[in-house]
């Protein structure tokens, strides 16, 4: 009877993973050939965008049906206590929702009748802040079992809404219609992104209930080291894997607290860097009185305010133009109207004008390039003889404090004034294209399989590099320690199924939004700004502009009306600015800059919990489990979150690479450091010791290498020149070469190499 479960089991995870693969890199490698339309959109679009996600749902669903049905466990819990208990959490949660609600519609209505705007947005900002801050306090624990995993307590449905708001950081929040909007389907040339973001963010969920979630859950476990330490055994295994969650962790959380630093200027006022701080407080409140316990709560309250925040803007502006408030049934027929727009933009004779203007830029750019110091020398000669004429001729002051402006604004030397004429040159030569550059909004991958020689070079690097990076964002989620480790708070496996099933429905709701929002604002900026006298654009425009990394339009053909190639929008400017695009009140606006605030926070605590546990937990006792050094245990755990969030806070300051950047490179590390071995451990009982440490160095070197030696600043400080790229996969796309490396190393090694513990001879799956 065992023997036959087990069959079954394994022919519900073939027959499920195979139509995950089917519906992710299947219908992605073919998206160019669907032709046809499903209802208002392209097929192809739809699949990417919806269809494939609404499959993703229905395996992790159908897998949590069926693994429940035939798995029988024991409650931690006595079931009528529990019942009980989670009544008590159904009451308290509908009660926040509807203050809340309350609380919104109050400050609208004080906003209507005059309430100053600072007042709206300091009184909505500082309300949100002081309730994460009392969750944190009234959770506040310091015993180890509810500091590490809440108590093994929390109900699927919560759990789920946690890990939502833990996983919805500010790259999904901020960012990820942003970079729809600029990169349409797939990215353009060889940069990958675009619906790559919405199948690898969503498909990974699948990995995660069928391979990983279920089966560390039934080890009763506290961290994600902790397996390598039950698995394999001896020290190694678990250091090497709590310095990779520290490694990827750090990254993801720079990213974080750079979206917070981000949202907190643009809502108070305040310097970037005192905005990190004011947030950063937030943060350590939580995570550092109580721990996962704190965290968990203050994550479901986020998740309301993240969802709020992203659901009315997305709506109102899908009611505007279509007449449905439904965004992700209805923005499909905007797509064939911005299909038709982009035709016109690119036979456009003033958009064409645009274009060779910026060429001309770029090559007066690449001109001072090819010598870099007499081209500087000559600059400031030049600066300095106009200066000398005005002074002679008694010209205005303005024009002379304009060329001393010009004069010190120049290069002190060759070094800095090759980057910034490199820079100048690539952004130049980007929008000396159709569309500034951008992507068409529906078209599958650039170039032309049956083109020239160059298209066909194109296209395959396009869908190439798509399908490289869906594959580190999906193996990357399955291998991230703070995601993992949220399914350890459930009271069980089959609670444990359940949660990764309620995580990927809440994370849906955001991600088939997503993409709505990035078609209905693109259609508002087509439709209705372009072809727009200068003196005529909405007021929304100039206060974002202030920023030009989040809005530039200048008029370069100098006819006084807006082109399309003119207009720069940002990525985090679509999500950030939709309120003022729709035209909504301010509290609208303020709600969204709470719901980035909420993103970046609730995955900053759910990170630096985890580095903090890593540091203290597996790195300096090493599972010591007696009651003193348990206690002592947790505060070294939260000492060392104190020091690594400062030291985050600094390395944020720095205004690292993007945000969309530095998340996507940490699901790369994840990818490779840990998911080879620890499905290995899992599933084949051959795995040893020696083969699972050097699996995980091999995919983790070979991540961090790749990345590296492409990595334009490290490129240039370790002096590398020509080509690194190998067959043509971007860097952030690196952990689709660590992982099969590791994969690979692992196997062999295992083979090569005898069961070196008790643990590797005696091992057996869990049941998961």
């Amino acid at each position: 009877m065992p023997e036959m479960t087990t069959r079954r089991n394994w022919r519900l995870h073939a027959v499920l993973l195979a139509l995950w693969f089917v519906f992710s890199f299947g219908i992605t490698f073919f998206a160019r050939d669907l032709s046809g339309s499903f209802f208002s959109w392209p097929i192809a679009y739809w699949f990417a965008a919806q269809g494939s996600v609404l499959v993703f749902i229905g395996i992790v669903v159908t897998f949590a049906f069926f693994a429940n049905r035939r798995s029988q466990e024991t409650s931690l819990f006595h079931p009528a206590e529990y019942r009980q208990y989670t009544r008590s959490i159904h009451r308290r949660f509908f009660v926040f929702v509807a203050v809340l609600l309350c609380f919104l519609m109050a400050l609208g209505l004080a906003e209507h009748w005059g309430l100053p705007r600072a007042w709206v947005a300091g009184i909505f900002l500082s309300v949100t802040l002081v309730l994460y801050a009392v969750i944190g306090v009234f959770a506040r624990t310091a015993d180890a079992n509810e500091y590490y995993v809440a108590g093994r307590r929390i109900p699927s449905v919560y759990n789920g809404m946690a890990t939502a708001a833990d996983w919805m950081s500010a790259a999904s929040f901020i960012s990820l219609a942003g970079g729809l909007y600029s990169q349409g389907f797939s990215g353009s040339g060889a940069q990958p992104g675009g619906l790559a973001y919405v199948l690898g963010w969503t498909g990974g969920f699948c990995l995660v209930a069928l391979l990983v979630a279920p089966y560390l859950r039934s080890m009763n476990l506290y961290t994600v080291p902790d397996f390598f330490l039950v698995r394999f055994g001896g020290h190694w295994p678990r250091r090497i894997a709590a310095w990779s969650a520290v490694l990827c962790s750090f990254t993801y959380v720079v990213a974080q607290l750079y979206g917070v630093g981000l949202i907190t200027s643009r809502l108070t006022g305040v310097h970037f860097e005192i905005g990190i701080l004011l947030a950063l407080g937030g943060v350590l409140v939580c995570s550092f009185l109580g721990g996962m316990r704190a965290v968990t709560w203050t994550q479901v309250t986020q998740y309301v305010v993240i969802i709020l925040a992203f659901l009315i803007p997305v709506s109102w502006l899908s009611y505007q133009q279509t007449g449905n408030p439904f965004a992700p049934l209805a923005y499909g027929q905007q797509l064939g109207k911005i299909t038709d727009m982009e035709r016109a933009f690119a036979v456009s004779a003033q958009e064409q004008e645009v274009v060779v203007i910026y060429a001309r830029r770029a090559e007066e750019f690449q001109r001072k390039l090819q010598d870099v110091d007499a081209s500087l020398a000559q600059e400031r000669a030049e600066l300095r003889r106009q200066l000398r004429v005005l002074g002679d001729s008694k010209a205005p002051d303005t024009l002379v404090q304009s060329t001393r402006k010009a004069l010190a604004a120049l290069p002190k030397d060759a070094v800095a004034a090759r980057e910034m004429w490199s820079r100048g040159f690539q952004e130049n030569a980007d929008r000396a294209k159709a569309l500034g550059g951008m992507a068409s909004q529906t078209r599958a991958f650039a170039g032309d399989p049956d083109g020239s020689p160059a298209e066909q070079s194109a296209f395959t690097a396009s869908r190439s590099n798509f399908l490289a990076l869906m594959f580190c964002l999906m193996v990357g989620t399955a291998g991230l320690p703070h995601l993992l480790t949220r399914y350890y708070t459930t009271p069980g496996v089959a609670q444990a199924r359940r949660s990764v099933a309620w995580s990927l429905v809440f994370i849906a709701l955001l991600y088939l939004s997503a993409p709505a929002l990035a078609v209905l604002v693109k259609y508002e900026v087509m439709a209705h700004l372009v072809g727009q006298p200068f003196d005529a654009l909405p007021s929304w425009m100039l206060q974002w502009s202030r920023d030009p990394n989040l809005l530039a339009f200048s008029d370069v053909n100098s006819d006084g009306i807006l082109q399309f190639a003119e207009l720069r929008v940002g990525a985090d400017l679509v999500m950030l600015a939709s309120p003022d695009i729709g035209g909504l009140p301010y509290v609208v606006s303020v709600l969204v800059a709470a719901g980035g605030l909420a993103a970046a926070l609730s995955t900053a605590d759910g990170l630096l919990l985890t580095i903090g546990n890593a540091l203290a937990h597996d790195m300096y006792f090493e599972g010591k489990s007696n009651k003193a050094e348990a206690m002592r245990r947790v505060m070294l755990s939260k000492f060392a979150l104190l020091v690594v969030a400062l030291m985050a806070a600094y390395a944020a300051a720095q205004r690292p690479a993007g945000i969309l950047y530095l998340v996507s490179a940490s699901f790369s590390l994840a990818g490779a450091a840990f998911v080879p071995a620890m499905v290995m451990g899992i599933f084949w009982k051959r795995t040893t010791r020696t083969g699972a440490v050097a699996g995980m160095l091999a995919g983790l070197g070979t991540t961090v290498y790749y990345m590296v030696v492409n990595f334009p600043l490290l490129r240039q400080w370790f002096g590398f020149s020509g080509e690194h790229l190998w067959f043509g996969i971007q860097p952030v796309s690196a952990g689709v070469f660590g992982v099969p490396v590791g994969l690979i190393v692992a196997f062999l090694v295992s083979l090569a190499t005898s069961p070196e513990s008790s643990e590797d001879g005696n091992w057996a799956p869990p049941l998961g």
